[in-house]
């Protein structure tokens, strides 16, 4: 589907639609610090353990923090579960939970800010975008 971005602070807009390749539509790379659609870098990031924990809304700060939270991780049928099994080992270690806890805090704070001065350091640009492996439907072939 098409998208939209309209920055209600300074009235900027951009628009994003499919690439087509041959007969095939490409689609956006999900995953990484960046928003997927319009490569700006997401407002939801913090750094953590050395690495940069990141969310694109206040949902997925949730989910994120309840399988964190758990002590018996349990796999239960969600729209959202098919970001666990791709959770970096980081994140999934039990001697790392505090912290991880911790900052999705940081984040869900951060997430009741809007003020482009208040944005974590680690919510800037890094050029970063996820590299999607085995799927030659993106730029570049399969290990672009």
């Amino acid at each position: 589907m098409p998208r939209r971005l309209v920055c209600a602070a300074c009235g900027a807009t951009d628009e994003w639609q499919a690439e087509v390749q041959g007969a095939a539509l490409v689609g956006a790379a999900l995953g990484g610090t960046e928003d997927p659609f319009f490569r700006r870098p997401l407002w939801l990031q913090t750094r953590c353990v050395g690495h940069i924990l990141w969310a694109y809304n206040e949902e997925h700060i949730d989910e994120l923090a309840a399988y964190v939270s758990a002590v018996l991780r349990q796999h239960r049928a969600s729209p959202t579960m098919a970001m666990i099994p791709r959770l970096p080992v980081w994140m999934k270690r039990a001697d790392n939970r505090p912290e991880v806890l911790a900052d999705l805090g940081r984040l869900r704070a951060l997430a009741e800010r809007s003020a482009p001065d208040e944005r974590s350091d680690a919510a800037h640009r890094r050029d970063d975008r996820p590299r999607l492996r085995g799927s030659s439907l993106f730029r570049g072939g399969p290990y672009e």
